[in-house]
């Protein structure tokens, strides 16, 4: 039986990056129940790193993150993480001043977001009709498109340079707590044991948390949906901004030569290899038809992923006060990518016992504010 000093379930974002910072200094394992990495959520996301997005812990950590992605370690990737896009959160006249007040709001965290009058909002993303505008738009310059793959590979190369190992068809079966150490039994019969358990396993985070006698944190996976479309011949796609609804009931971003769309919604759902539902996309259809000029003729590929939220919609990241040695790093939402590098490195720090680094103690973020013990409280 291999033993190990910290064992992750789940080879997304959030393992694989708690692995790239636990692995110099620990012996790590990181156990995936896909036949490859990223199946699910991380692999559906739509890629942009928005510091203006999330609570204000969400939004701090997205601020440490960025400054990873746009100055990663040498090795870590052979092309920039981060490229410019821009983004404007548009809203309608009777939305005015509550935009100006969240432009006010974010400015705090990232000085160059900005609110925008309708004739500006129009001048940057041509394509909304001037009522979608009509209340002006909040801008955040510094969204970038983010390089997923390339985030995602490197996070896991490194981690198995430092000697992680990645164990592929890992579906954690059982999970005992014996002489100060877990036993994880698996589903191809096989048993590994480590002294701390990392639970990073997205959507189904709950469930082993169950395995293990931790309490729930109360997650609940969301559906979202997402589709491509072609652009108007002709349309210089390089320099427009994503655009989002004010109400995000809608998004829509250049991606490759084509739009990538998104009704934006959050629908309940079990943890599973979530598929899209076509009502969902005649929502978001109409929805951009109704906002924009655009008239999409054809969906050219589709697609869902499950974002999951616990109650404050924060991250989970920290010891159970229940079941010794099991570390929970959950909750990731929708900001899954873009906390990602800040993430996994805080949460490697609290599990060796270290604390917050100073730098995300500085942005404001607490670890209470991201402990599970606040789910046994009040």
């Amino acid at each position: 039986m291999q033993e190990f000093d910290f064992a992750i379930v789940g080879a997304g974002i959030a393992g694989v990056s708690a692995a790239y910072h636990l692995a110099p200094q620990a012996r790590v394992v990181v156990l995936e129940r896909e036949h490859v990495a990223a199946y699910h959520t991380t692999g559906r996301s739509a890629a942009l790193h928005s510091e203006t997005y999330g609570s204000a812990e969400i939004r701090a950590i997205t601020v440490a993150s960025g400054r990873f992605y746009r100055q990663p370690p040498p090795g870590f990737a052979d092309h920039p993480l981060l490229t410019p896009r821009g983004a404007l959160i548009a809203g309608r006249a009777e939305q005015e001043a509550d935009m100006k007040k969240a432009a006010a709001d974010f400015a705090r965290l990232v000085p160059s977001v900005r609110w925008l009058d309708p004739a500006e909002a129009l001048r940057l993303q041509p394509l909304l009709k001037p009522e979608a505008a009509a209340g002006g738009a909040i801008f955040e310059p510094e969204a970038d498109d983010m390089d997923v793959a390339a985030i995602h590979g490197g996070f896991l190369r490194g981690a198995r340079a430092a000697g992680a190992a990645l164990r592929l068809n890992a579906e954690v079966m059982s999970l005992t707590r014996k002489d100060g150490r877990w036993l994880i039994a698996l589903g191809d019969g096989e048993t590994v044991a480590a002294t701390t358990l990392v639970n990073a396993s997205g959507a189904w985070a709950d469930v082993v948390g169950e395995l293990a006698g931790a309490r729930k944190v109360g997650l609940v996976p969301k559906r979202r949906t997402a589709f491509t479309f072609d652009s108007p011949a002709g349309l210089d796609l390089a320099h427009l901004p994503m655009a989002i609804d004010f109400d995000e009931s809608f998004y829509f971003k250049p991606e490759v030569g084509q739009f990538l769309a998104s009704p934006a919604d959050e629908t309940p759902s079990p943890p599973c290899d979530a598929q899209p539902e076509e009502i969902d996309i005649a929502t978001a259809v109409e929805r951009i038809e109704t906002a924009t000029t655009l008239q999409i003729r054809r969906i050219k590929n589709k697609w869902a992923g499950l974002r999951s939220f616990v109650a404050d919609k924060n991250l989970v990241v920290g010891y159970d006060p229940a079941a010794e040695g099991f570390f929970w790093l959950a909750g990731q939402g929708g900001y899954g990518i873009q906390t990602g590098a800040a993430a996994g490195r805080l949460a490697a720090s609290l599990a060796r016992g270290k604390g917050l680094p100073d730098d995300i103690v500085a942005l404001g973020v607490t670890e209470a504010a991201l402990s599970p013990v606040r789910f046994t409280q009040g």
